[in-house]
């Protein structure tokens, strides 16, 4: 399938959008398919009876980034019972649930790399992989040959959390679907907030030592310089990936350099271990993550977080409005452990937009479902988005939030038990 191919289809898919919308009362649905014995009359009625359609996740379930792994099982997981408790995906020849099928990449690329043959074996049409935008970019490039070579054994790559701007740019492939805004995203919105934040002065740059982690840094420079040339970048630096146990060295660094905040883009157990160390260390520098309200930050900071940890994603429960706060009930009825208070919204759209591309498609084949996916709009009641059919990439809000204690103006809820 060349280039060329691809976008003269998505020349003419952005002039026959697609306009998908689901009520808000769906997901009050979700939080009776979470509890089956609630109406097990109403489940039985609505299963879909035919063979399942399998959806591959291959991503780190143990190592360092464990955590981060279960985390998105859990937010898949999600998704899938909500299609399934709305009776499946409709295809021509009937209503077919989603299965979901996890592989553990242990979080290496050449694990990854093994999981995907396997999945190939299995002939499992959809890949959905995050949690390193290295791992994704072998996987884009393994699908990409596995499906020139087997034209009967294609399958699609789906993205929820792969953020290196090259992804959908430079290298972007007709047989991947990114449903995470991309790093330069992030930064314009962190650097909107940074923009008007007249106490920064000095910036100290922290990242992780791969392709997302050097991004993150070359997209604050450029960014900063032209959104805030007075700001003065004094110190930037990179880490090895999840190999840190003890970041009050770095923490040291950052207090001697001045610096009035610091710009990160760590995930999981990097961002954790750095926010305690700073909380332990008693530094009170203003943090601008990519990620700080992710899975066991809010916990780790406590109240040093309060005024301090600005992070930026696609949604976040005190947004608000009923269809929201009916989502957020039914994924903490389905998930009330307070270290399970992690929902990424991504991630279940993800599945229920894929559902409604093969609906559009009639069909679960990865070609057909690719070409539905292009274009694509879709509205869950509260969070609208459509798929970019140039190269791939989902737009969708994006949100800046500052910690703050559960109970004022504006925070309803906390996050993970932290208060």
């Amino acid at each position: 399938m060349t280039m060329a191919m691809w976008q003269r289809r998505a020349a003419a898919a952005l002039t026959a959008l697609a306009a998908i919308s689901m009520a808000a009362a769906a997901y009050a649905a979700a939080q009776t398919a979470a509890n089956p014995g609630a109406n097990s009359t109403a489940n039985a009625a609505t299963k879909p009876a035919g063979a399942p359609i399998r959806l591959a996740l291959i991503e780190g379930m143990s190592g360092p980034f464990a955590n981060a792994g279960a985390a998105v099982e859990r937010n898949l997981r999600f998704g899938v019972e909500q299609v399934n408790a709305q009776g499946g995906v409709k295809l021509a020849d009937g209503a077919h649930p989603f299965e979901l099928v996890v592989l553990d990449s242990k979080g290496s690329a050449e694990d990854a790399l093994t999981q995907l043959r396997a999945a190939a074996d299995r002939h499992i049409g959809y890949v959905m992989q995050g949690n390193s935008s290295a791992v994704a970019a072998a996987l884009i490039g393994a699908i990409d040959k596995q499906n020139s070579r087997e034209p009967g054994n294609r399958a699609l790559f789906l993205n929820y959390s792969a953020d290196d701007p090259a992804l959908t740019n430079a290298n972007c492939s007709f047989w991947h679907f990114r449903f995470d805004a991309h790093a330069g995203m992030r930064m314009d919105a962190l650097a909107d907030v940074i923009q008007r934040d007249k106490a920064v002065k000095k910036v100290y740059l922290l990242n992780q030592d791969y392709s997302f982690g050097h991004d993150v840094s070359s997209l604050a420079r450029s960014t900063l310089a032209a959104k805030r040339p007075d700001i003065v970048v004094v110190g930037d630096e990179f880490h090895p990936i999840g190999r840190v146990k003890d970041f009050a060295p770095y923490i040291a660094k950052i207090r001697a350099s001045g610096a009035d905040a610091v710009i990160t883009g760590n995930w999981g157990n990097d961002l954790t271990l750095l926010v305690k160390a700073a909380r332990e260390q008693g530094l009170d520098t203003k943090f601008y993550t990519f990620y700080g309200n992710s899975l066991g930050a809010p916990a780790a900071l406590g109240d040093a977080g309060v005024g301090h940890v600005i992070a930026v994603a696609d949604w976040h429960p005190n947004a608000g409005g009923a269809a929201s706060d009916a989502w957020y009930a039914a994924f903490r009825t389905r998930f009330s452990a307070a270290q399970d208070d992690y929902p990424v919204l991504r991630m279940p759209l993800m599945i229920e937009t894929l559902a409604a591309a093969m609906k559009r498609a009639g069909s679960a084949d990865p070609t057909a479902v690719a070409r539905a996916l292009e274009g694509l709009r879709f509205d869950n009641g509260f969070h609208a988005s459509w798929m970019r059919a140039d190269d791939h990439q989902l737009i969708q809000p994006l949100y800046v939030m500052e910690m703050d204690k559960a109970g004022t103006p504006g925070v309803r809820f906390d996050n993970e038990g932290s208060g």
